[in-house]
């Protein structure tokens, strides 16, 4: 059960897998611009007081979570700063799971080290690396799409899949879709099933299932809480690291910190785990760490 707050944190996007065409691109293209269209209503009136959609969905092998977003930032903007495998440590380490990252080339491939941990400092060597191969697969003027992947996590997880695409719509702004997913087997699910029996217990996602007693809404619980929870987290990072970006850069990580924590803890109910002082203190930590390969 050691790693089983941590099966989650690793999110990941599919959809186009091998090379990409440009036709293929421009299909991709079209179809985000259509769940743009599709999706105006939930975007513009939510429970988030920001261009937001999330969803979540659960098979028999495999979890996925999915963000729709409109980021108050450029198309150009966006594209420079995610487009980047070292820009991605950055947006990561903000995560309170995410204990470590780097960046590195080998053989023409580019992998991301992660390390997963607990919501406490820790020594990497009482976390859990993940490689990720990153790769680019298509920049355009109006359209980009990257992937991560990884073969296997922590408690028989595997198939590790991130992908996120992007489109420039009105008023200067960006229409982000970041999604997540992975399998897991006997192993991952005993483990989840021991965590949500217990520490997990009482822990909620941001679907609403209906309403409790006192009128207040009840929010989905089980394994699609967790993802939810994780979902929000890394896109979060990401809004937060682009956030940061028109401040001196000098000054970028602080306020990358300080805008991440802020922004969880306006859905506190669901995101509140330590307190701003603790956070800040073990991030800035974690930061120095990961200036240095290891």
């Amino acid at each position: 059960m050691r790693w089983v707050t941590f099966l989650l944190t690793i999110g990941c996007l599919w959809l186009v897998s091998g090379n990409t065409s440009a036709a293929e691109s421009n299909l991709s293209s079209i179809a985000l611009r259509a769940k743009y269209t599709e999706l105006t209503k939930q975007l513009r009136s939510n429970q988030y007081q920001r261009a937001l959609y999330l969803n979540s969905t659960e098979s028999s092998h495999d979890l996925k979570g999915e963000i729709y977003a409109v980021v108050d930032h450029p198309f150009a903007t966006v594209n420079m700063a995610l487009n980047d495998p070292a820009h991605w440590c950055d947006v990561l380490i903000l995560h309170i799971n995410i204990k470590y990252c780097h960046a590195s080339s080998n053989d023409a491939k580019t992998i991301l080290t992660v390390n997963l941990g607990k919501k406490y400092d820790q020594l990497l060597a009482d976390t859990y690396r993940v490689e990720f191969n990153y790769r680019g697969i298509i920049t355009t003027p109006d359209y980009f799409a990257l992937e991560l992947n990884a073969e296997n996590g922590p408690l028989s997880t595997r198939d590790y899949r991130i992908w996120v695409e992007a489109i420039p719509v009105k008023g200067g702004r960006t229409f982000l879709h970041v999604t997540y997913a992975y399998s897991f087997g006997l192993t991952g699910r005993l483990a989840m099933k021991g965590y949500l029996a217990t520490i997990g217990r009482g822990k909620v996602g941001f679907t609403v299932t209906g309403k409790l007693p006192n009128g207040k809404a009840a929010y989905i619980q089980g394994v699609r809480g967790v993802v939810e929870r994780n979902t929000m987290r890394y896109y979060l990072a990401i809004d937060a690291y682009l956030a940061a970006l028109a401040t001196p850069a000098k000054a970028q990580l602080e306020q990358r910190l300080l805008l991440w924590y802020n922004f969880n803890e306006k859905y506190s109910r669901q995101l509140h785990e330590v307190e701003r002082d603790e956070y800040l203190k073990m991030k800035r930590k974690e930061y120095q760490r990961q200036q240095v390969a290891q």
